[in-house]
């Protein structure tokens, strides 16, 4: 097993990827994390730990593993099916369409400083955390895979985030009613080592977010409802 890094310790993701490129780079690399948040926990009050995990880490992630990812490799990062951009605000669907990493990087440090300052919500920004967290990794993604994209199919190399789908976890029970189709976390690994190592890259699948072997459309979804009215502002 190689190395490993804390979610929210980006400068632990920089100097790994320092290390990798010393030694020659790296053909597997798999960025997991989240942050456990209640729905009587306040949303604001979390939002930079949130954000921290699952969009600064992801960036900086992407920006050292990247580089030093070899010909034939694997990039992934664990993602949501809520990260499609229909489940924004139609008013935010700009700030991450199209978006290069730095563009991805400057709105969620917006919406961060949007929360701070209390107008997070008349800017379209959805209370519960999870949903613009997801959008921006997905984003975020995409804005590298684009980039690369000819190079790496080329070279039967694949970045990609993927869903999952629905896990039975602690994390997970408080936010959804319905468990029956849900996996233990040893079944959902098995949608990620099935990208690690099938031996050809479907450019279909190519810079995407995958759930089940098939890419969700970028632009599907709806905002969520159900979970916006749990949360504690």
């Amino acid at each position: 097993m190689g190395p490993t890094a804390h979610g929210q310790d980006a400068y632990t993701w920089r100097r790994g990827g320092g290390e990798c490129g010393r030694h020659g780079g790296v053909d597997v690399v798999i960025s997991n994390a989240v942050t456990r948040i209640l729905p009587d926990e306040s949303q604001a009050e979390r939002a930079d730990e949130v954000i921290d995990v699952s969009n600064t880490a992801t960036h900086a992630f992407l920006r050292s593993y990247g580089p030093v990812l070899r010909p034939g490799g694997r990039l992934i990062v664990v993602a949501s099916s809520l990260g499609t951009l229909g489940h924004l605000d139609p008013r935010l669907h700009h700030l991450f369409d199209g978006a290069s990493l730095d563009q991805v990087e400057y709105a969620v440090e917006s919406w961060r400083s949007a929360i701070h300052h209390k107008t997070a919500q008349e800017a379209g920004w959805p209370r519960w955390l999870n949903v613009p967290s997801k959008v921006a990794q997905v984003a975020a993604v995409r804005a590298v895979a684009a980039e690369r994209r000819e190079h790496d199919l080329a070279d039967n190399t694949l970045i990609a985030s993927v869903c999952p789908g629905m896990v039975d976890t602690a994390t997970s029970r408080p936010w959804f009613s319905d468990f029956s189709q849900a996996q233990s976390p040893s079944e959902a690994a098995r949608a990620v080592l099935d990208l690690v190592f099938a031996e050809q890259v479907d450019p279909a699948l190519y810079g995407e977010l995958i759930r089940f072997g098939k890419a969700l459309p970028w632009h599907g979804g709806t905002p969520p409802t159900e979970q916006d009215q749990l949360v504690r502002p």
